[in-house]
Formats: C-alpha cells, sequence, structure tokens
C-alpha cells in the first residue's frame, strides 16, 4: 500500500504543529572571538602575565561574578545563563561556521561536506517552521559585508537552497522593499516575465538549488505588496525611549569584522515580533591579538547595553518564553596575555550567554581551571547547544532529517542530546 509509514506520519504532525507555534531564535555572532576570561569567567587567582585588567562584580544571582564592563547584564543574570565550558571549534581559524551550524566544517571550504554543505539554524528553522507571517522572512540575516566573509555571513542555506537562505536588508536593499513609482499591474507583468526565465534557468540547471524559485519569489512579491516588512525595520514607528534604551552604537565595520550596531538589537526583536523565526546579528571585531583590554573596552559596553536592552525588552513584552537568544563566538582567547597585550586564538574554551526561549536560567554552566586554559567541569559542545536550540522551538534533533541535494537525510545535530540543566 502507499501513503506515508507511521514515523513519517509522526514527523508530518510534528512539522505542523512547528508551523503554528511562536517560537523563534535571535543569534548574535561575536565575530573574531571574544576573551572568554575578561567576560564571563575572570580568574583572580591567575597569575598577573594571565590575569588581565579587569576585575570581576557580583549579578543578582548569588554566586555568579562578570566582567565590571557588564553592569546591565549583571542586573539581569536571573534571565541568563553563561557558558564557561565551550567547545568544539576545529581548529584557531576565524568562522562563523559553528556557531550557525554546530557542525564541524568551513563557511569558505565544503571538504567534508554533504552536497550543497551544512545548512544554517536559520534555514533549518525556516525549512521546518516556515514564517508567522507570509509577508516576513522566516530567516533574516542583518550583517553587512565584512571583509573577511565569514565576519559578514549571517548563515548560510547549505543543501536547503536559497529560498531558505537570510533575507538581508542592510544598505540599498530596504530601498526596494517599497514599489514606489511601479504600480500591481507593472509588478504582475514583471512577475510573468520573471516566471519565464526561471523555467529555462531551471531546465539548464541539475545541480538542484533551484527548485525553490517559486517559492523565493512568491514571498519576494508578496513582501513588496504589502508594508509588513517595511514597518518592522522602520525604527522611525518604535517608542522613542524604547530606541534610547538600546542605544545606537555604531553603525560602521570595525576593521574587516562587523559593525557595534546597537539597533541591530533592536531590529531584531522587531522582526520576531513581526513574525520572523530566526533572525542573526554580527556584532563587533574582537579579534584582540593587541590591546586585548583597550579592546574590550570599546566592544564590552556597547554589547552591553545592546544584549540586556534586547533581553529585558522581550521579557516586559511577554516574547521571552517564545524567544531563544544566544550570543557567541568561534573559541575563546589564550590565557597568557602576549607581548603586545593581547590574547591569541585559544579554540580549547570559550564562553556564550544564553537567555529566553523556556531556558532554566540564572544560572552558570561548566568551568575552567585556575588559569582559565581548560576546561575543568561539565565540557560543553556547541552540538549540545544546538541539541538544546532545537529541543525548545520544538524540533527533535536526533529523530528530524534533511535530505541534502544527493537525496541523503541527515540528522541536524552528530548525536549531540539537549543539556539537562537547561530543559
Amino acid at each position: 500500500m502507499g501513503g506515508l509509514a507511521l514515523p513519517q506520519l509522526l514527523q508530518a504532525e510534528q512539522l505542523a504543529g512547528l508551523r503554528n507555534s511562536k517560537k523563534s531564535l535571535i543569534m548574535i555572532y561575536m565575530a573574531g572571538a571574544p576573551p572568554h576570561q575578561d567576560m564571563y569567567d575572570l580568574k583572580m587567582d591567575a597569575p598577573s602575565e594571565m590575569r588581565g585588567e579587569f576585575r570581576p562584580i557580583p549579578t543578582n544571582v548569588p554566586g555568579i561574578e562578570v566582567c565590571e564592563l557588564l553592569p546591565n547584564l549583571a542586573k539581569i543574570m536571573d534571565k541568563c545563563v553563561p557558558i564557561r565550558s565551550l567547545y568544539g571549534a576545529p581548529n584557531g581559524s576565524h568562522d562563523s561556521f559553528m556557531c550557525y551550524t554546530g557542525k564541524i566544517g568551513s563557511t569558505l571550504n565544503q571538504t567534508g561536506q554533504p552536497a550543497g554543505g551544512w545548512p544554517s539554524i536559520g534555514a533549518v528553522m525556516s525549512n521546518l517552521m516556515g514564517s508567522r507571517d507570509p509577508n516576513i522572512p522566516a530567516f533574516v540575516g542583518l550583517a553587512p559585508r565584512a571583509g573577511h566573509p565569514p565576519y559578514g555571513s549571517s548563515g548560510k542555506p547549505g543543501y536547503l537552497g536559497f529560498h531558505h537562505g537570510p533575507f538581508k536588508p542592510s544598505g540599498p536593499g530596504k530601498d526596494d522593499l517599497v514599489l514606489d513609482a511601479m504600480n500591481a499591474s507593472r509588478l504582475d507583468e514583471r512577475k510573468g516575465l520573471l516566471a519565464s526565465f526561471d523555467h529555462f534557468r531551471r531546465e539548464a540547471d541539475r545541480s538542484g538549488l533551484m527548485e525553490g524559485l517559486d517559492e523565493f519569489h512568491q514571498q519576494a512579491f508578496g513582501m513588496l505588496t504589502s508594508s509588513k516588512l517595511a514597518e518592522a525595520l522602520n525604527l522611525d514607528n518604535e517608542d522613542p525611549k524604547v530606541r534610547e534604551r538600546y542605544g545606537k552604537g555604531d553603525p560602521k565595520n570595525v576593521g574587516d569584522g562587523a559593525p557595534r550596531n546597537l539597533e541591530h538589537f533592536l531590529l531584531a526583536r522587531r522582526l520576531v515580533e513581526a513574525g520572523a523565526r530566526c533572525v542573526t546579528l554580527n556584532f563587533g571585531r574582537w579579534d584582540f591579538h593587541s590591546n586585548n583590554f583597550k579592546g574590550m573596552r570599546s566592544h564590552a559596553p556597547l554589547f552591553d547595553q545592546g544584549l540586556s536592552a534586547l533581553i529585558e525588552d522581550l521579557h516586559e513584552r511577554g516574547m521571552a518564553d517564545d524567544t531563544l537568544v544566544v550570543a557567541w563566538g568561534e573559541f575563546g582567547r589564550t590565557p597568557m596575555i602576549n607581548k603586545d597585550a593581547g590574547r591569541d586564538h585559544w579554540p580549547r574554551v570559550g564562553g556564550a550567554l544564553l537567555a529566553g526561549g523556556g531556558l532554566k536560567t540564572g544560572q552558570v554552566i561548566g568551568a575552567t581551571d585556575r588559569t582559565g586554559g581548560e576546561i575543568a567541569d561539565r565540557p560543553v559542545h556547541f552540538g549540545e547547544v544546538f541539541a538544546t536550540l532545537y529541543r525548545q522551538l520544538g524540533i527533535n534533533a536526533n529523530e528530524v532529517t534533511l535530505e541534502d541535494l544527493s537525496g541523503r537525510p541527515h540528522f541536524l545535530v552528530d548525536g549531540y542530546k539537549p543539556m539537562r540543566e537547561l530543559v
């Protein structure tokens, strides 16, 4: 007999429920890898050549301390979870790949990856959950281009196809969301012409990447004929007091890295509120091989303002239980301070901060040794964090599979289980 087997029926039932859920994710990629021991894991007993210039301050959770440059996050630590024992970066190369996928690999090199490459969590959410509003993209990436391409990545669609990739409204693209002089009739004419071109392109394409063109263009035209996305991106619609609370930061890229744009935190909240499932933003350039402490003073206070405003705002609007927030970089930094007052790459351990999404917050997970160089307790792999995120989104990452371009099914994580401390 034909039809779906029981496991397929159960999965289809689960996915139908996912599309009706309110769950979303905001991910902040801290480009260049922040120094974990100068943020959430200060080591006051380490030798002076490792300890650094900053002092810990207490938070509103007894026993948890953070850097003195993070006073706003300290006040809401009951709503957060610092992870002090994150690992999983394959080497010391700068790449946002593991932050977006939880997989071992590279944004620039697909060696060892399935046909089409691993999809980011935003693409997976777009595929399995879709948008809560047809006129709002499921996956939005706020990062502008960067001199080092992985620093400007919002997460790639991989084998799921470009129609599940991030919609990127940065720069001049925002102006294209308004029809201006073109009326709906002319838009329909162009839509028909585009469809005929795309039919030819699909006939010529044998990779499978063109399969989603119809869905992609349907959503694009829907955005043009609706004002919802433009309204979500228009911060002039926001309460001035809320805008002041988030702040502006600096919209210019830091070197070959990302901007320190605090308005991106507010845009992320507005987009999720409007119906987006996943919003990613890239913040700063934390690759402090020299002048680590000067770099921290220019980055950490802005990061503290933007992230704390976002977390508090989500709670005040009743969105926190349905919106996961993750902030992290690709690895940590060396315990030893180098001759240029910097910290170098250290893939053996790093840190992260999680909030919202129904997680058990107000705790710290993991520990490092006296110098902050080795994991001393509860190692946490990127894959475990992803398994946890997917669980809170309503997705069983060890049961749901997605097919690559050759038709081969893949699990979303490599056997990692959700973190028992958080769920």
